[in-house]
Order: structure tokens, then C-alpha cells, then sequence
């Protein structure tokens, strides 16, 4: 294996391109996974062994490629060789993630000078062996003693054998975890939960805002959004489930226990709970299970101006957002009798004093609340639509399916979590 440097900061590597030995772009660098080596009675533990490399590859999934492929590390990109396993990566028992888990630690200085943050590490290979292995702490002094001329926040770069061992220090602060993560989407996010150990997940759930964690917790398989639920507090639990759309909170309940599930809805607000009760009425599979019962419903007497402004809610999903339907009052569902839609791109054109009600698309059928999902993903692609209005038998308005929820429905169970290539090559073991 050869390298610009022999000795390299982990942190300088995140982000880097993952090339194969042709030159096409594998992925990108997001974390090394090293095996930590403890000592006994407090002593030092042997310097951690660098076993391979998580690159994130088409899809946003991440695979594991062991140290012994890599045959090229500088500062622009790193070159691997050989046949790649493209299964998701899973952490293993006795692995540890550089960034997700060691980051952010505090550690204790040996020398007695007090405690320190470790903000980066350094890697180094052997050249007798050509195993990598952590050597070097970059680390910012968070608790100093001993003496005036070791200050605070002041950063050094330490041994490893220098510094308690980082790994009985507790995880990584799931706070700091969170902040270094508040840009990403909800579905990147789970897609890295989902790849975190049982305990971790919990930390993080634990620290998330109620509705960060209802986004989250939208895109996670069900077996972890169960975990992650059943976990909590149920006062917790049930603030959470206020903040997600009806549709997935009812079929996250429908996933628990009869007398789990309705302790949860007596503990949240009478009206969200109200609107998750309907959709659990409905046999899986239908329309009713499947839709939102909180759609953009006016009367027809409202304006252009009007229905902008409801389509402007921040809250709204942009598939909400693409119509309006229309319908006489009460316009709660289940509204008064259903009279059409008008899509947001046909308000554009139209003065914002110009009733909706001479705007509406009187040529789109509404789907019944029974119809099959075949039914309701045949009216979407027929018509190109993004929403389609879902009618009781009495023609009154009782939600809206939107396209994204179709597609929840249609793909296998496990689609965010299945590989989304063949494997190239089974491994048997990981390190080979």
C-alpha cells in the first residue's frame, strides 16, 4: 500500500472520493472503524487497529471496505483495489466508528495536566506488518491542572498511550452528534441511526426535538421505529406520535400491541388522536389506511389569495401542497359534499381575488376510501397527479393520498434497508 504521508489526521479524510484501481468513483469517505485494544487495571491499552473504511455509495447506503483494499491514502482521495462487498454496512461488536463514537470524547491526560475533548486522530502504518493503527490524539484541553501555563481550550497533539482510553469514557455526546447533523435530511439521518447499536439509538432519540424525531422516525424501518417508540417514556411516546403525519403514526400503532397502542392514544391531544382513530378503522390496504386526513380543504366561495396562503404553511409536504380540495362546509373531515380540486399551479395564473370555486378540475374522480391500492396507484399515474382526494359513500371529502404514500405502500417492507445493487462478491470474512 502506498501513501502520500505517513502518518494521517482521520478527520482531513472525511468527505474524500473512493476511487477503484480504473479510476471510477466508488463513493465517499464517512468514517474509519477501527478495533479498540483495552489494557488491564487502568494501564493503557494497545494503540487501536484500523480495520477498514465506511464509504457512502449510490443510494446514501454504506458499505465497509477493509484496510487491506486500500492501496492509496493523500490529501485529495483514497484508491481501493479489488472486489467491494456492496451490503450495508453493520457494525460488529467489537468495532468502533472513529467519528460517530470517539469524536467529542473527553479523555484524561496521564501527565495529570487535567482533561481534553478529542477532536481528531491520527492513523499510522506499519511497515513491518502494513496494519494501520491510531497513534496520535489531536485533542482541546477542556479541565487543566497543574500549573498557570496550561490553559483552557488550549489544543496539543498527545500519544495515544499518553490518555486514559477513550472508550470507557461513555459515548460520543449525543448532543454534540446532533448539532455536527442538524443539516441533514430526516432520511439521511435515519439511514444512520438505523446503523447505530440499540444503546446509541436510544441516546440520540432521547436528545432529538419531538418533531426532529417524528421526521426521523417517518423514515426508519418499523422494527426500529418500534424500538425506538416502545423505548420511551410514555408521555414522551405520545408527544412524538402528535408530531408525525396521521397516516405514519397509525401505522406505526398498528405495529404495537391493542393495549399499548391505545394507552398512546389517550395520552395524545384529543384531536390528533381523533384523526390517527379513522385511519385505524380501515382494513390495510385500502385508500383510507393508506391517506392523510388532514388535506388543504376551502370552501368554494374562498379566493386565489386564500388558498395561497394555506399552501404556504411550512409544514405542509410539498405533496400536500400541490391542490386544493374543495367542498361545501363543514370542511373538517369528513367535509360536506366534495365538489372538485384545483391544482397550486392553476392558481398561479389567476388574480388573487378570483374565487376557487371557478377554478376547479371537475374532470379528475376522487378515489373511494375502500379502493384497493392498485386502484388509487393507477388513478395517480393515469392523470400524472401528485394527490388525488379520498370520498366516503356519501361523496364527502375524508383525506388525501399523495404519491410519496403510494410508494411506501408499493415497495418491499425492507426498501430502506435492502441493497440496492447484487453484491459484487460475497465476503466471508470482513477483514480479508
Amino acid at each position: 500500500m502506498s501513501s502520500s504521508v505517513s502518518r494521517i489526521f482521520i478527520a482531513r479524510l472525511i468527505g474524500l472520493d473512493v476511487f477503484d484501481p480504473l479510476g471510477d468513483r466508488l463513493g465517499r469517505l464517512r468514517d474509519v472503524v477501527v478495533l479498540m485494544r483495552h489494557g488491564r487495571h487502568g494501564t493503557p491499552g494497545r494503540r487501536p487497529l484500523v480495520v477498514g473504511l465506511v464509504v457512502e455509495v449510490l443510494g446514501k447506503k454504506r458499505v465497509f471496505v477493509p484496510m487491506t483494499r486500500v492501496t492509496s491514502i493523500d490529501a485529495d482521495q483514497v484508491i481501493c483495489t479489488g472486489l467491494v462487498n456492496l451490503r450495508r454496512f453493520e457494525q460488529r461488536g467489537a468495532e468502533t466508528l472513529v467519528v460517530a463514537e470517539l469524536f467529542d470524547r473527553t479523555v484524561v491526560l496521564r501527565d495529570g495536566s487535567g482533561t481534553a475533548t478529542i477532536e481528531d486522530m491520527a492513523m499510522e502504518r506499519r511497515r513491518n506488518t502494513g496494519d494501520w493503527l491510531v497513534t496520535q490524539l489531536f485533542v482541546r484541553r477542556s479541565a487543566a491542572s497543574g500549573g498557570l501555563m496550561r490553559r483552557r481550550n488550549e489544543t496539543l497533539i498527545v500519544d495515544w498511550e499518553d490518555t486514559g482510553d477513550p472508550s470507557a469514557a461513555g459515548h460520543q455526546p449525543a448532543t454534540q452528534w446532533i448539532v455536527s447533523h442538524e443539516e441533514e435530511q430526516a432520511a439521511d439521518l435515519a439511514d444512520e441511526i438505523h446503523d447505530m447499536s440499540d444503546k446509541r439509538k436510544l441516546e440520540i432519540a432521547h436528545e432529538l426535538q419531538d418533531d426532529r424525531l417524528a421526521d426521523v422516525l417517518q423514515e426508519l424501518p418499523e422494527e426500529d421505529q418500534v424500538f425506538i417508540l416502545t423505548s420511551m417514556a410514555p408521555e414522551r411516546a405520545a408527544a412524538v406520535l402528535e408530531e408525525m403525519e396521521p397516516d405514519d403514526a397509525a401505522d406505526l400503532l398498528n405495529e404495537l400491541p391493542d393495549t399499548e397502542a391505545e394507552e398512546l392514544l389517550e395520552r395524545m391531544q384529543p384531536e390528533d388522536a381523533e384523526d390517527v382513530r379513522r385511519l385505524l378503522e380501515y382494513e390495510e390496504g385500502t385508500a383510507g389506511s393508506l391517506m392523510t386526513p388532514v388535506p388543504i380543504i376551502l370552501p368554494p366561495e374562498a379566493t386565489v389569495a386564500e388558498a395561497l396562503a394555506h399552501i404556504r404553511q411550512e409544514e405542509l409536504s410539498p405533496a400536500v401542497a400541490a391542490a386544493v380540495m374543495v367542498a361545501r362546509p363543514p370542511l373538517e373531515t369528513p367535509t360536506g359534499k366534495y365538489l372538485g380540486m384545483v391544482h397550486t399551479q392553476k392558481l398561479l395564473r389567476f388574480p388573487p381575488y378570483e374565487p376557487i370555486g371557478n377554478l376547479i378540475d371537475r374532470s379528475l374522480e376522487p378515489v373511494a376510501d375502500l379502493a384497493t391500492l392498485q386502484d388509487v396507484a393507477r388513478e395517480l399515474a393515469t392523470y400524472d397527479l401528485t394527490i388525488i382526494p379520498v370520498v366516503n359513500d356519501h361523496d364527502r371529502v375524508v383525506g388525501a393520498i399523495t404519491i410519496d404514500d403510494v410508494l411506501d405502500a408499493l415497495l418491499p417492507e425492507d426498501w430502506r434497508t435492502a441493497d440496492d445493487g447484487t453484491p459484487i462478491r460475497k465476503v466471508g470474512k470482513r477483514y480479508e
